[in-house]
């Protein structure tokens, strides 16, 4: 049956409102999506654009970070930058993570003002980054110290014993891969390990020497491992001032810093919304029907704290409940 002229129309009307519809969806959800560029860049770039007080969040393990270390170079270069808060929170992690972004922030600090403001915890070597700063803030019952050196190693020689294991090696020198969980620890090696551990504290203990107003024995007493409240801390010269943020951007103020200046945080990259590692640890979570929290489950289950290689600045009690 021949279709009637008026429902060709009607059809062909039809077809063009649906293409219509088609290319408006698709032209909003481009401008969507510049949008959100734009506001995840305004983010990650600390609108740049317009002067500012800087943030950056140092929390967690602390290991060799190219992305902190590249965004504190960053910041260095901005011209509209012009104060900068480390907010630190962190039990520590390697020696050598903490000794680089020691040695990016001096950079920093050369060419702007920098505060560290101390949360819950800067330990080991995350005080080792907070001494890079020129004044250091914490909480009353911030916990700051623990300054040293580590190396731990398991000894599973007991286990394969009772499980029927023998290792056989061949070495060109006795120390050669040692210590090893494999084999029981000698004296000649336990004391290559403790030299090695030694060095790195003497270098340690001089960088707070050098930072903080301590001479050498001073610096040395304190170095023992020992933690501290930020009342404590205070006390020992560890830490300049007593507070928070407004504390911080106060002591910036008395370096030349409009105290009325916006703080933007400068995040991570990767921390756009659906690029996040959080929103996809979240995602993930939600998958396996764990609630949003269960991310942070997931992020410990990724073994972030249980092996660190090299040596260790951290502190790590015994029976800690980690969190971020």
């Amino acid at each position: 049956m021949a279709m009637r002229a008026d429902d060709l129309i009607d059809r062909r009307r039809l077809r063009r409102k649906l293409t219509f519809w088609r290319v408006a969806a698709l032209a909003i959800a481009a401008i969507c999506l510049a949008s959100a560029a734009a506001w995840m860049l305004r983010e990650d770039f600390g609108a740049a654009a317009a002067d500012h007080i800087a943030k950056v969040r140092i929390e967690g393990t602390i290991t060799e970070d190219e992305e902190l270390l590249e965004r504190l170079e960053t910041i260095r270069e901005s011209r509209s930058v012009k104060g900068v808060i480390l907010s630190i929170d962190s039990p520590g992690g390697t020696t050598a993570g903490g000794e680089a972004i020691f040695d990016q922030v001096r950079k920093l600090a050369a060419d702007k003002p920098v505060v560290a403001q101390v949360g819950t915890l800067a330990a080991s070597a995350g005080y080792m980054i907070a001494t890079a700063s020129d004044h250091i803030v914490a909480r009353k019952s911030s916990i700051v110290g623990s300054i040293g050196v580590l190396v731990q190693f398991p000894d599973v020689t007991g286990l394969m014993d009772k499980i029927g294991v023998k290792l056989e090696e061949v070495k060109s020198s006795p120390l050669k891969a040692e210590p090893s969980p494999f084999n029981p620890t000698t004296d000649e090696e336990r004391a290559m390990v403790r030299s090695m551990i030694l060095d790195s504290y003497d270098w340690f203990v001089g960088l707070v020497a050098e930072r903080r107003p301590l001479t050498r024995s001073e610096a040395t007493a304190l170095a023992d491992g020992s933690i501290f409240t930020g009342r404590q801390a205070l006390q020992k010269k560890l830490v300049d001032e007593l507070g928070g943020e407004s504390e911080a951007i106060g002591w910036l103020s008395t370096k030349g810093v409009d105290g009325k200046l916006e703080v933007i945080e400068w995040k991570a990259k990767s921390d756009s919304w659906f690029l996040s590692s959080e929103a996809l640890a979240g995602a993930a979570a939600r998958l396996m029907g764990l609630p949003d929290h269960g991310a942070g489950l997931l992020k410990e289950l990724g073994g972030e704290r249980l092996f660190l290689d090299g040596l260790l600045s951290v502190w790590q009690p015994e029976n800690a409940v980690w969190g971020d």
